[in-house]
């Protein structure tokens, strides 16, 4: 390594204090309707006023979560409480049936089709009900929890497009977001339920949705647990693969289960490898797991979440087995992702490069790019490191 743990941990403390955090709490909050905006070109101007209701919620839950974990900040809290409280009275249909997206001033745009609204906002009540002890918050995120798990067969419920009967497939995407939002609000939830949704979930990450018959985990599978030789069967997200592998190994740490450590970090490193562009560096988005065309046209994108949420599985996985690959990994896509994601001239990091890693769109937020990857990966990074110095020392 060319710095010391010591070093790299106040490098990802101070971008996340002295530079991305700022740049949220200064220019994403609407000081006039509520909630945030989320549309922030390079310099933070507001370029797009609708408000999207999963990123509102990873928002509340990004200052709730550093207030109860790093420092009672009154301004971070009450950003939170500013958020959940446009969220509260205008996120959903009266049955936390939760939006995809609103006007500024808070009028439905766009239907509850998509759960990760729901998730989020579970998460995001879940966390503030931690920091404010408001017994609304947290019932609204067991609530809206309930709601989650009662659609985890059918997550797009009425919404859903698909045909029923014809190809039904199961996505890795809510096993996946389960695994981190059950420990998420763990304190609301009943041990036993919470043990029995925690097994349900690391069931389906590391036994279906991984396929030890190809050595990688695929995004979609047919009703019965078979893979499915269709654009939607061979579809690959290698980054969604290596970000659930430390929501695992946070779980295995929980349960005191070496097993799902091991396993985890295994598929972090061979997914890692996989998806790794040999020849312009970083991580694809998509790929197609028998080398056919990709359906996705962004598919040789490199995107920001990809690689932070990588950082933070190798650190894990180095912290927990002291595996010398983790940390070769680390370093490869350290260098990569702060010489390419992060912005020398302006505050917050970029989203979209093309395949040769130049700069696609200089926007710092958008309808999928809010206050969450870059913070919470530098938190994370942050914290694992701090204790990787400390060991040293």
């Amino acid at each position: 390594m060319k710095q010391s743990f010591k070093e790299l941990a106040a490098q990802y403390r101070e971008e996340l204090f002295g530079s991305v955090l700022p740049f949220w709490m200064e220019k994403s909050p609407d000081t006039e309707c509520g909630g945030y905006f989320t549309c922030l070109d390079r310099y933070g101007n507001v370029y797009d006023t609708d408000k999207f209701v999963w990123l509102q919620g990873r928002e509340v839950w990004m200052f709730s979560m550093l207030y109860n974990k790093v420092e009672k900040n009154p301004e971070w809290l009450e950003c939170a409480i500013k958020g959940a409280e446009f969220l509260k009275k205008y996120g959903h249909d009266g049955n936390y049936n939760w939006y995809f997206s609103l006007t500024r001033d808070g009028q439905p745009l766009v239907e509850p089709y998509n759960i990760f609204s729901y998730t989020f906002a579970a998460m995001a009540f879940g966390q503030l009900s931690i920091a404010t002890g408001n017994k609304e918050y947290a019932d609204i995120a067991k609530k809206t929890f309930d709601i989650v798990l009662s659609r985890a067969d059918n997550p797009k419920a009425k919404w859903n497009k698909a045909h029923p009967g014809t190809r039904d497939l199961k996505n890795f995407a809510l096993p996946m977001i389960l695994c981190n939002l059950a420990l998420e609000i763990e304190p609301l939830l009943d041990p036993e339920y919470l043990n029995s949704t925690i097994e349900t979930c690391l069931h389906e990450v590391l036994d279906v949705f991984y396929r030890p018959e190809l050595g990688i985990v695929v995004e979609n599978v047919t009703a019965d647990n078979q893979l499915s030789d269709t654009f939607d069967g061979r579809h690959l997200n290698p980054g969604h693969a290596i970000e659930a592998m430390w929501f695992c190994m946070d779980l295995g740490v929980r349960l005191g289960r070496r097993d799902v450590i091991d396993k985890a970090v295994d598929i972090t490193l061979t997914m890692l490898k996989y998806g790794w562009d040999e020849q312009y560096g970083g991580i694809f988005y998509f790929m197609d797991r028998k080398g056919c065309p990709p359906l996705e046209l962004e598919w040789d994108q490199k995107l920001w979440w990809v690689h932070m949420e990588t950082l933070i599985s190798l650190l894990k996985g180095y912290k927990l087995t002291k595996r010398p690959e983790c940390l070769e990994w680390f370093e490869k896509v350290h260098d990569y992702a702060w010489s390419h994601f992060k912005d020398t001239e302006a505050p917050e990091w970029f989203g979209y490069l093309n395949r040769r890693g130049e700069v696609l769109l200089p926007l710092k937020g958008g309808k999928w790019k809010g206050c969450f990857h870059i913070p919470r990966g530098l938190f994370q990074c942050w914290q694992v490191l701090e204790s990787l110095a400390a060991e040293e020392s």
